[in-house]
């Protein structure tokens, strides 16, 4: 009975340990199509646009407040969404300077590397050439990634969207 009860003690501190390690108070952002892995809460980086149809605070990502921004494209679809710092999406380089929400910045549509979804756009200085580095895009200080909100997902809310099989419960 001691041996059980010691393994049992092992186990857990082993799961807490892993736990605590694994946590770093950030919110991790998912692909609302496939679950991948895009950013995390401590990415966000708000970039103010005065070309922004309209712009508020929401409670989006855990109980962080963040500035949402609104904007439209020319075929009159408009989009909401988040800045960040960083983002883990494929870019579709060259940069398109035109119609930019962000004056001085030139776009490129970012999807997800995994199931290829459209999430939203990145943004460089448009005197930058059109096509640079993925390491040149993730070092400047000068680049930042639009999410489309309806686009993304907080693991915590997905984490409740799954049901527990009858069976499992006690």
């Amino acid at each position: 009975m001691t041996h059980v009860l010691l393994f049992l003690l092992y186990c857990c501190s082993l799961t807490w340990t892993y736990a605590i390690e694994q946590h770093d108070n950030s919110d991790i952002l998912l692909c609302r199509f496939c679950g991948h892995e895009i950013a995390t809460s401590s990415d966000l980086q708000h970039v103010s646009s005065s070309l922004a149809l309209s712009l508020r605070n929401n409670t989006v990502i855990g109980d962080k407040r963040i500035p949402i921004q609104v904007f439209e494209n020319p075929a009159g679809i408009r989009f909401q969404v988040i800045t960040l710092k960083k983002a883990h999406v494929h870019k579709h380089w060259p940069a398109d300077r035109y119609f930019s929400w962000f004056p001085g910045y030139s776009w490129t549509a970012a999807t997800c590397h995994k199931c290829h979804a459209h999430l939203g756009w990145t943004f460089q200085p448009s005197d930058w050439p059109a096509e640079v580095t993925e390491k040149e895009f993730e070092e400047s200080e000068e680049t930042f990634v639009a999410l489309i909100i309806d686009k993304i997902l907080q693991e915590n809310f997905a984490a409740t969207l799954l049901m527990v099989p009858k069976s499992f419960h006690s």
